[in-house]
C-alpha cells in the first residue's frame, strides 16, 4: 500500500503542475499581447490559481508526514533547505530582473520552504493540525488572521512590491491547506483517497503525472524559460 500511495501522490502533484503550466502558458499569452484577460479579476483564472496553490500545498502536508512521521528524518530536512533555498533566491532574481515593480518575495516555494520547517514538530500531532487548520479558514475568511502590519514593517527596508506580486502566497491562510494535509495522512484517510481507480492506472498519461510529480521542482524552476524562450522563437522566426 504505501508503493501505491506514494504512486498516488505522484500522480496527484503532477495534476497540479499539469494545471500549472497550463495557467502560465496563458499567462504568457498575455504577457507577450497574443490574448488580453485580466487573470487577477477574472473569476475562472482567481478559481484556477487557487486550486493549483491548493493542490501543491495540501501535497506538501502529506510528504511531510508521510518522510517524517516514523522519526525525523534530518537528512532530507537539510536537503530540502538547500534544494528549496537555492530555488526561491533564483526565482527572486529572475523575477526581479523581469518584473522588478512585482517581483516574487515570498511565493510558492518560499513557502514551502518556511512552512515546511514550522510545522515539523506537529508531524504527529492529527487533532492539533485538524485544530489549526479550521482555526486559519475561520480567522483568515472572517479578515481577523493576517500579517498586514509585518508586510508593512519590512516593506520599506526591504524593498518588497506593492500593492502586487507575481506570485504571492501568504501564511494565512494557505497554512490552513497544508494541515489538512498532514491530518490526512495522520488520519490514514489518505489510504482510501490513493486507493481510488484513478490513481491506479497506469496509462500514458497517468505514467506522465507520475514521472512529473517526482520532478516537480525541476519542472517547476523550468517551464517558464522554456515556455518564453518558445514565444521569443515563435515571434523570432514564424510570427509576421
Amino acid at each position: 500500500m504505501h508503493k501505491q500511495r506514494l504512486q498516488g501522490l505522484d500522480i496527484f502533484r503532477g495534476m497540479a503542475l499539469f494545471l500549472m503550466i497550463i495557467y502560465h502558458f496563458i499567462f504568457d499569452l498575455n504577457y507577450f499581447l497574443i490574448v488580453s484577460i485580466n487573470m487577477n479579476e477574472n473569476l475562472f483564472f482567481l478559481l484556477l490559481r487557487y486550486a493549483i496553490m491548493g493542490m501543491f500545498v495540501l501535497s506538501v502536508g502529506m510528504s511531510l508526514v508521510l518522510t517524517h512521521q516514523a522519526h525525523i528524518n534530518w537528512k532530507n530536512i537539510a536537503k530540502r533547505i538547500i534544494q528549496l533555498g537555492l530555488a526561491s533566491l533564483l526565482v527572486s532574481l529572475a523575477t526581479y530582473m523581469i518584473f522588478p515593480d512585482s517581483w516574487v518575495y515570498f511565493g510558492i516555494l518560499h513557502f514551502i520552504l518556511f512552512s515546511s520547517l514550522l510545522v515539523l514538530p506537529l508531524i504527529n500531532f492529527p487533532k492539533i493540525t485538524l485544530f489549526l487548520a479550521l482555526f486559519i479558514l475561520v480567522g483568515s475568511s472572517t479578515g481577523i488572521l493576517h500579517l498586514h502590519q509585518l508586510f508593512e514593517l519590512l516593506q520599506e527596508p526591504l524593498g518588497l512590491p506593492s500593492p502586487h506580486s507575481q506570485d504571492l502566497v501568504p501564511i494565512f491562510p494557505w497554512l490552513a491547506p497544508l494541515f489538512m494535509g498532514m491530518f490526512l495522512v495522520q488520519s490514514n484517510y489518505h489510504q482510501k483517497i490513493f486507493s481510488h481507480p484513478f490513481f491506479k492506472k497506469h496509462t500514458p498519461m497517468h505514467t506522465l503525472l507520475k514521472k512529473m510529480g517526482q520532478n516537480s521542482l525541476l519542472i517547476y524552476l523550468l517551464h517558464q524559460p522554456f515556455l518564453f524562450l518558445g514565444f521569443e522563437f515563435y515571434f523570432k522566426f514564424f510570427s509576421k
